[in-house]
């Protein structure tokens, strides 16, 4: 009886330590999307303040995803090693210094170091984040964790804009900085802080340590190039929505401004709900690669009508909608296949490689993109992301058929 007693305890105690460890991530996630979003919401006040071009703003925001891109991988086997704690306690504290900093130094110089530390901070996200949840949370559970961690960076760029803009009108560029730099160290408080799922520690710890002896060429498997392949594509679908939809929208389908922000708006809200959806569909169904593959199919032929034909603003606004929520959906069934294809306490390394897929899309969409958009084809920007949707689906398909071979 006091085992049976003990056991019921142990069960109860379980989810409340897992919530608050998902709590701490999720809190992570949505300050790196706002910490993403700090440099391009103020590009006009930064501007006008530095006396530079937008040439040189892009500048500082083009080597902020090199730097993401060029140390993600290298973080993820610095997590797997020294452990997802300290790493991603270290990254929020580091990209809050660098917003800080800024406040204290306004000048074009020390603007590239900011860009340089925060693309630095901002890669031991994912590998940090996906590496505390899958040692942490019950594989009952998994699938609902990601898709709260996922929904918490929407969260995050969505707030960011409105924030950022009411502190600076209220107090100047500097106390958005300094209030947006001050938010890192209060979550990496947080991310410290539970102890809770200590009782997980020693699995994750040994399955660490048969993992530290796997070599690189075992880590680096086809699946883990391919999924990095299947992230570029997805990052290159996502940059056409989120850099050029509101001007290509506006020139495709002469609506106004406001439409094609409210648009936009309804394909990022979608998306969100979809992700909070997506969980609960990820831990019921196992084949992951076919559910991604016809949840990335239905949202391209959802964008396929944006594309190709005239529509009225509240047309345009439903079917960007419905291309959002069904593009959400799949978000947690996509981490779910990357989670797969780590070995026993590699996730943090795998994780690394397959999100450096992420900068590599995030580097060449808007030249991509920009291009189309110099070109006169404002409709081709929609058909892009079409074409990169549906070749998202069909690796989908390929990894679950590679994952049922295994």
């Amino acid at each position: 009886m006091p085992t049976d007693t003990a056991q019921s305890m142990r069960s109860r105690a379980t989810p409340v330590s897992e919530n608050e460890t998902l709590f701490a991530v999720a809190s992570a996630h949505l300050i790196s999307h706002f910490y993403m979003m700090v440099l391009p919401v103020l590009l006009p006040l930064l501007k006008d303040r530095l006396n530079v071009s937008f040439l040189d703003l892009g500048f500082a925001l083009t080597t902020f995803s090199i730097v993401t891109g060029l140390t993600q991988a290298p973080m993820g086997f610095l997590v797997d090693k020294v452990g997802a704690r300290p790493i991603l306690a270290a990254g929020l504290v580091l990209g809050g210094f660098a917003f800080v900093s800024f406040a204290l130094v306004t000048s074009y110089p020390w603007l590239l170091l900011v860009a340089v530390l925060g693309g630095l901070a901002n890669s031991v996200y994912h590998p940090a984040d996906y590496a505390l949840l899958s040692n942490s949370i019950c594989e009952a559970r998994i699938g609902r964790a990601f898709s709260v961690h996922t929904f918490a960076g929407f969260m995050g760029g969505a707030i960011a804009p409105l924030a950022l803009l009411t502190l600076a009108d209220k107090g100047g560029l500097e106390t958005a900085l300094v209030c947006s730099g001050l938010l890192g160290p209060a979550a990496a408080v947080g991310v410290l802080l539970p102890r809770g799922a200590s009782a997980r520690r020693g699995p994750a710890m040994r399955s660490a340590t048969e993992a530290a002896t796997k070599t690189l060429g075992q880590i680096v498997t086809p699946t883990v190039l391919a999924l990095t392949v299947f992230f570029t594509l997805l990052a290159l679908a996502n940059s056409a929505i989120f850099s050029f939809s509101v001007v290509a929208l506006i020139a495709a389908h002469e609506v106004s401004f406001a439409t094609a922000n409210a648009a936009l708006t309804a394909y990022l809200a979608a998306t969100a709900v979809g992700v909070l959806l997506g969980g609960a569909l990820a831990d019921k169904i196992h084949r992951h690669g076919d559910v991604a593959a016809i949840g990335f199919g239905l949202s391209a032929v959802a964008m396929l009508l944006v594309a190709t034909l005239t529509l009225s603003a509240p047309a345009l606004i439903l079917a960007m909608g419905v291309s959002g929520i069904i593009f959400g959906l799949v978000q947690p069934a996509r981490d779910m296949l990357v989670r797969r294809a780590a070995p026993p306490g590699a996730a943090g390394r795998v994780f690394g490689i397959v999100s450096t897929g992420f900068n590599i899309g995030g580097i060449f969409g808007p030249l991509l993109f920009g291009w189309l958009m110099d070109r006169g084809e404002p409709r081709w920007v929609f058909g892009a992301a079409v074409i990169f949707m549906g070749l998202t689906a069909l690796f989908g398909l390929l990894e679950e058929r590679r994952g049922q071979h295994r």
